[in-house]
């Protein structure tokens, strides 16, 4: 269990990586931040279309996995509005500290099945634990710097946004620790969990995320969006 934990751990800091490239690259122009943020779009629509969806029907009923993206959907509108109605969010640049909780709630929310299919990952003949921790590590390098854009333009500390992602990096190892234990006994809820994933992450994609990369530069949120599925794909063929 312990060699789970550490491969969880190891996928999971990749998130803290991705944070620490955005604060390196310092105050963004309107054309990095719309590729930057397309790019995160791109790899959002990936996992979502050819990862979470597939395994979740993989693993479950359609109508499991139907209940777990709306249930997801369901809970980031809760979420969008509570920070939209929030004092803490009426002031400047709300809209990108809103933007960047959203993503760093989704991410946590998508990170557990990924903890979870670690674990799976060791329990398969073939071992591919390592092989999916290390492609789940790449994934979460755009991904923390999705999260981190944002809260860099809505004028969040580099102490602050370094210890968001430091906390999102410990969700995919609590994944793996619960998946030795879920695995086994229950697959119907990973199906659930991964639907759940699939669908919060669908809402910051497509209600915030792409919205907002081409409310900026067009042409550079549909080079990053492009990107990022790109990205995603090249690593589902090489894993």
């Amino acid at each position: 269990m312990g060699n789970i934990i550490l491969m969880g751990l190891f996928a999971g800091l990749g998130t803290c990586l991705g944070a620490i490239l955005a604060l390196i690259f310092g105050r963004l122009k309107y054309r990095t931040f719309s590729l930057l943020l397309g790019l995160a779009a791109g790899v959002m629509v990936a996992v979502i279309l050819f990862d979470l969806f597939p395994a979740a029907l993989y693993r479950g009923r359609f109508t499991q996995c139907l209940e777990g993206a709306l249930a997801g959907l369901f809970l980031m509108g809760a979420m969008d509005f509570f920070f939209s109605q929030d004092a803490r969010f009426n002031g400047h640049r709300h809209r990108y500290l809103t933007l960047g909780y959203l993503i760093a709630s989704g991410i946590a929310i998508h990170d557990l099945p990924e903890g979870l299919a670690i674990a799976a990952g060791y329990a398969e003949p073939l071992a591919l634990g390592p092989l999916l921790a290390l492609a789940i590590g790449l994934h979460n390098i755009p991904e923390g710097m999705a999260t981190a854009v944002p809260l860099m333009a809505g004028g969040m500390s580099v102490k602050n946004v370094l210890a968001i992602n430091m906390l999102l990096s410990l969700v995919t190892p609590l994944g793996s620790a619960l998946g030795v234990i879920l695995i086994a006994l229950s697959p119907a809820f990973i199906s659930f969990l991964l639907a759940f994933a699939a669908g919060a992450m669908s809402y910051i994609v497509f209600l915030k995320l792409i919205p907002e990369s081409l409310r900026h530069h067009w042409i550079f949120a549909s080079g990053g969006l492009l990107l990022g599925i790109s990205f995603i794909v090249l690593l589902n063929l090489l894993f």
